[in-house]
């Protein structure tokens, strides 16, 4: 790809009033100019050490009235984007580090990027985990490579040791933060997208403290194209980044969750060269629902056979909530950047969304306690091509007439219209039926 520097005075604008972090004591999160050029000497330098993932045309497109673009980035080998920046960061350490070698204090996918790609390029890496971090990950970890330590119950703990180890070993200790080489190397997303969908309007990505993925992205979007539209996206519960652009700095009182649902979704804000890129170069920023992203979870996987933790589905999310409604007609790619659900999350996030989509619902009624009603009730539900989940009956604890059993059904349905037209049928039959509401 051919470089033209057309773009600079536009990203060193948004670079020229940044403050320094005060909390950052890993990596110099130096003001340094990101420039086009170090987005492209950055795809140059990692091309074969990360997937150039597809971007696909989506079977979504007509549900929601556009031509939908998904930049599948959950198909990395760690099954997220952050891959990028931490190859990038790590190849562009000096050799006498890289010997001494690197460590990091989470579960996120951050350090699983590290111990992988660490791993490759034989850098020796150590990742300290609290005790209550899934088995799971810390299985995963060590099958990428990286020395596990599990130490003290909490985040804090576990970085507060890794700090200690790496002043004691030489250890370079690494966070995720927004340096130049970070977001250059997470920059390339844009470019690989503006080159694989052609006449672009808007590509949208997700957001929340950890903007680096839009703040690099828009910086490549914008020089390339400045009137593509680049769109943030994060959580209702958690507007992190909302908020610090308002306030113009990082807030860092800003509540955040430890759930695993949540990811990088949930972050505090990590810097100030990535917040002033944002506010400089990002042309919206909105906030969905909880049951936005679930339902964006459960169309992933229907549609595209994705499976993505919240932080993949939280692009899509801001669609199924209609928060763009500007972007009918149009061409527009949505980043899918992570697909780190665990197993059980999984499981209770499809069951959750399934019923938030009208597709699973319950009720109950009270029958005579003789043969036959039982059979009635099945027959009724199997005319109106309902599927049966779960049929409970109780006869100890019923508060109605004697003789009688409380019937509770769990069933499923195509659709919201579907399920009006189930609920319809049941009253007609049974005027006491008790419809529970999700």
């Amino acid at each position: 790809m051919k470089i033209v520097s057309r773009n600079e005075e536009l990203l060193r604008d948004a670079l020229s009033r940044i403050p320094q972090s005060s909390n950052r004591t890993n990596l110099s999160s130096s003001n340094k100019l990101i420039r086009f050029e170090d987005i492209s000497a950055a795809a140059f330098k990692i091309q074969c050490g990360v997937q150039k993932t597809p971007c696909m045309y989506s079977r979504l497109s007509k549900q929601y009235g556009m031509d939908i673009y998904l930049k599948k980035e959950f198909l990395q080998y760690t099954g997220s984007v952050k891959e990028r920046g931490v190859l990038y960061l790590l190849t562009s350490l000096p050799q006498d580090q890289q010997r001494k070698g690197v460590i990091v204090a989470s579960d996120s996918n951050f350090s699983m990027a590290v111990a992988y790609h660490a791993s490759e390029l034989r850098i020796p890496v150590f990742v300290i985990m609290s005790t209550s971090t899934s088995p799971a990950r810390v299985k995963m970890c060590r099958e990428y490579g990286a020395m596990v330590i599990s130490y003290g119950t909490t985040a804090k703990d576990s970085q507060t040791h890794a700090r200690r180890l790496a002043q004691e070993n030489a250890y370079l200790y690494l966070e995720e933060e927004d340096s130049a080489v970070y977001l250059s190397g997470l920059g390339t997303v844009g470019l690989e997208v503006y080159e694989q969908v052609p006449k672009l309007d808007a590509v949208i990505f997700p957001a929340g403290g950890h903007c680096g993925l839009l703040a690099g992205s828009a910086a490549a979007l914008k020089h390339l194209n400045p009137r593509i539209s680049v769109i943030g996206v994060e959580s209702e519960n958690f507007p992190v980044l909302q908020q610090s652009l308002k306030a113009g700095h990082p807030i860092e009182d800003q509540a955040c969750s430890n759930h695993h649902f949540y990811g990088d979704v949930s972050g505090l804000c990590f810097g100030s060269n990535s917040l002033q890129l944002t506010g400089k170069l990002v042309d919206k920023v909105v906030a969905v629902r909880e049951e936005d992203i679930l339902i964006s979870i459960l169309r992933l996987l229907e549609y595209e056979r994705a499976t993505v933790d919240a932080e993949g589905a939280i692009g899509l999310a801001a669609l199924v909530a209609g928060k763009l409604p500007e972007l009918k007609g149009k061409r527009v790619a949505i980043v899918i950047c992570s697909g780190n659900l665990e197993l059980h999350l999984l499981q209770q996030c499809i069951a959750r969304a399934l019923t938030l989509d009208n597709r699973v619902c319950r009720f109950s009624l009270v029958l005579s306690d003789s043969p036959g009603d039982i059979s009635k009730l099945l027959e009724i539900l199997a005319r109106e091509e309902a599927r049966v989940l779960d049929i409970k009956q109780e006869h100890t604890f019923v508060t109605s007439e004697l003789f009688t059993v409380e019937v509770t059904c769990t069933v499923e349905t195509r659709d919201k219209i579907h399920t009006a037209q189930l609920r319809n049928a049941l009253l007609e039959r049974y005027p006491t039926a008790a419809w529970m509401e999700r």
